[in-house]
């Protein structure tokens, strides 16, 4: 089911970017988005006048993102919050409530601060539902249905949690699976851009992409395609994104160490900075709520 979302949203371009992607979802899904528009209390001392600006414009703002989904029928619900903004996305996305949440992957605080990159940063890492995230820029397309989906996998449990989503929204969209796999960390003296892989890594490797395949059409997709990249896995999974036509990346949040095993997680940051699509992530429930 993909019926509710949760669209935290300051104004900003990217906010709004990431709005118009979600009322494209919400559209073609008859889902119901939910607008939430946080007023910063851990900005210093404000004064009363300052506070009631802030509260005038987070209700400004919520009054235009109401419109346009009104313009598209999309029926919504509104809230206006004070509090942290982290905290209060975090609190709001529970599975009890909301199938999906979708933001911009950086935004601004307050009337000038921009805040919300790292605000997305620490919701991705803690929601546990899955987290849609855009960026507005001139290189970034955003487009709905989806055609293509890329799942970078490292054969961890986050990845696989990643790949099952992945299959999910692609059988709803009917799109293409793209399963990439990214050797990002070789052996100092291996030029990680042309070197050929050692036997045995590549042979693990590939093991990884065959398994993933194979859950994939498990789970009905029958147009599924895998590739064994050297290099940065945010670079690779950009040139991907850009020569194969993707418009849709779907990661985890964590992955495995260690030279047969990419450090995937701590690319999923990067990957929201840079993508040209949108980015969808994932956490498995029982992480650790400290890391």
């Amino acid at each position: 089911m993909l019926a509710r979302i949760l669209v935290p949203i300051d104004g900003s371009d990217p906010s709004n970017a990431a709005l118009g992607h979600a009322l494209d979802i919400a559209a073609e899904r008859g889902a119901t988005v939910h607008l939430l528009n946080v007023t910063d209390t851990n900005q210093p001392s404000l004064t009363r006048l300052d506070g009631d600006v802030r509260e005038q414009e987070g209700a400004e703002i919520v009054s235009a993102a109401v419109e346009m989904a009104e313009r598209r029928g999309v029926s919504v619900v509104t809230d206006v919050i004070q509090g942290d903004p982290r905290s209060v996305i975090v609190e709001h996305a529970t599975a009890d409530d909301f199938d999906l949440v979708v933001m911009g992957a950086h935004g601004r605080r307050g009337l000038e601060e921009y805040v919300l990159g790292s605000t997305t940063d620490y919701v991705v890492n803690r929601s546990e539902v899955p987290v849609l995230t855009a960026r507005s820029a001139d290189d970034v397309t955003l487009t709905y249905p989806y055609t293509d989906i890329l799942v970078p996998t490292d054969g961890s449990d986050h990845a696989t949690e990643a790949l099952e989503l992945g299959a999910t929204f692609a059988k709803r969209t009917g799109a293409r699976l793209h399963l990439l796999s990214v050797v990002d960390e070789l052996p100092e003296v291996i030029d990680a851009g042309s070197a050929e892989l050692p036997a045995q890594l590549e042979e693990n490797v590939q093991n990884v992409l065959d398994e993933a395949k194979a859950t994939a059409e498990a789970a009905g997709i029958e147009d599924v395609t895998t590739t064994l990249e050297t290099g940065s896995m945010p670079r690779e999974v950009t040139a991907y994104a850009n020569s194969q036509g993707i418009d849709l990346v779907v990661m985890g949040t964590h992955g495995h160490t260690g030279l047969d095993r990419h450090l995937l997680g701590s690319f999923t940051e990067r990957v929201i900075q840079t993508s040209p699509v949108p980015v969808l992530t994932t956490r498995r429930a029982e992480t650790d709520e400290s890391d």
